[in-house]
């Protein structure tokens, strides 16, 4: 598998990502992924459905949601303790290159949600970077 270095890397990931899947893996892997790999896709997908974001930076999302997605990656999901490591840099790769328009309610939305789905959530989790 390559290697996500780059904004092109995503594009081969996009075709991937279906609102439905997303939610699905979300709600399938959770606990397995853990808070952070949780939150950073939710704030890219909260992101993705804001009207205010630009096509580009749109397709930058999709690539990153899709890989995390997609099972077959650089490090297969299913690989204990190591699965989700290659997710979690993809989607803080696409979380730095849009992070400017991640605003404070697709913060808020991302957080409550991540509660909702771990219960009690350290503030720390919240810190990616």
């Amino acid at each position: 598998m390559e290697r996500i270095e780059n904004e092109e890397d995503f594009l081969d990931y996009r075709n991937k990502y279906t609102e439905e899947d997303f939610w699905d893996k979300v709600r399938r892997v959770a606990v397995k992924a853990g808070t952070k790999v949780v939150y950073s896709s939710l704030l890219l997908y909260y992101t993705l459905v804001d009207n205010k974001v630009k096509p580009t930076d749109k397709l930058i999302i999709l690539g990153a949601l899709g890989y995390f997605i997609f099972p077959i990656d650089l490090i297969p999901d299913f690989i204990p303790f190591l699965g989700y490591t290659d997710d979690l840099a993809a989607l803080l790769y696409a979380l730095k290159k849009i992070y400017d328009c991640v605003t404070l309610e697709i913060e808020e939305k991302a957080k409550a949600k991540t509660r909702d789905l771990f219960g009690d959530v350290n503030e720390r989790d919240f810190d990616l970077f």
